[in-house]
């Protein structure tokens, strides 16, 4: 409906050619007159007023077809468009990782566990009077190891040759309390060269190494160890002991001893 009377209006404004200047001429002949007038007939005055008001309603129409066109002609407002200004993004601020001085390394725990048959060196080496034996080429000296426990235990040989061997038994014994256990041997010549034997006799555990024929030990120092567990009890080493029997170029030899603690 609204959109029909605003079409109907643009088209009679754009129609409509008013005559200014037609219209000024004839007002200003209407009111340029003699200063006394004769009293018209009713009729004429009659047309004369209509004939003004008909201008006066053809100027109020032109003049509202203008306004009119004007209204239908000038465009619309565009809605003013809201530009929002992105904030300025704040720099990340990285949150400093937290420092945790480096961990000091741990000493890894002994080999020797409980029931472990995993060889451990020997860490020391004995004293000279602590279980020596010397007897030709040969000396050798017993000792307990300083990782051992109640409830295992590790016993160390060293022994040395200044002269190579052709022939070499080893034997250590541990005597049995009743809760003896073999967890295992050690040594450092090779393993191939041996014949590595765990056995009881005679109220013992004996650890046995035999070199094995055509091998031949080179003159230099050596370590040997038997390891085993002992049960829940404090156990003395004095019974236990060790005895080596050699053969060179120089002939036999023996020696022997017993096991002390490390100092």
């Amino acid at each position: 409906m609204n959109e029909d009377i605003t079409r109907q209006l643009r088209e009679a404004a754009e129609a409509h050619r008013p005559d200014r200047a037609q219209m000024l001429a004839r007002v200003e002949r209407g009111m340029a007159g003699p200063a006394v007038r004769h009293r018209a007939r009713p009729f004429a005055r009659s047309g004369t007023r209509v004939a003004l008001a008909g201008l006066a309603a053809a100027g109020v129409l032109a003049t509202g077809g203008l306004a009119v066109a004007a209204i239908v002609a000038a465009p619309s407002p565009s809605p003013s468009a809201t530009v929002t200004t992105p904030a300025t993004p704040s720099p990340a601020v990285s949150s400093p990782r937290p420092t945790s001085p480096r961990p000091t390394p741990v000493a890894p725990a002994p080999a020797t566990t409980l029931g472990s048959s995993r060889p451990t060196p020997p860490t020391t080496s004995p004293s000279p009077s602590a279980g020596e034996s010397q007897n030709g080429p040969l000396w050798s000296a017993g000792s307990l190891d300083s990782r051992s426990t109640i409830y295992w235990t590790q016993s160390n040989l060293a022994l040395k040759t200044t002269q190579p061997l052709t022939s070499l038994t080893i034997e250590i014994r541990i005597v049995q309390t009743g809760a003896v256990k073999n967890t295992g041997t050690w040594q450092t010549l090779p393993s191939d060269d041996f014949t590595v034997t765990v056995q009881e006799a005679d109220g013992a555990l004996v650890y046995r190494w035999v070199l094995k024929p055509g091998r031949t030990v080179p003159a230099a120092g050596f370590e040997f160890a038997a390891q085993f567990n002992n049960g829940t009890a404090v156990r003395s080493a004095a019974g236990d002991g060790y005895r080596v029997d050699a053969q060179g170029s120089g002939g036999s030899a023996s020696v022997r001893g017993g096991f002390v603690p490390t100092r």
